[in-house]
């Protein structure tokens, strides 16, 4: 059920990239200009973490390389 609400669509690099990207957004918060825009640094990170981007899901769109399977056992 949860494959199909977030199904895994980002490439391990965007997937670090992602993360790397929204702490130092977040960062932001505590060092230099604090303003509450630097919490939109959340969408990243969390992004990251799952691995899957909502907006990739809408539009078909991956960045996951073909073939690569998961580790999960089917459910």
């Amino acid at each position: 059920m949860a494959s199909k609400i977030f199904p895994n669509n980002e490439h391990a690099l965007e997937r670090v990239a992602r993360v790397v990207l929204g702490l130092g957004v977040i960062s932001l918060a505590f060092v230099g200009p604090a303003t509450p825009w630097a919490w939109l640094g959340v969408v990243p990170l969390a992004t990251g973490l799952i691995g899957s981007c909502p907006l990739y899901t809408v539009f078909g769109f991956s960045t996951r390389r073909a073939g690569a399977e998961s580790t999960a056992t089917p459910g």
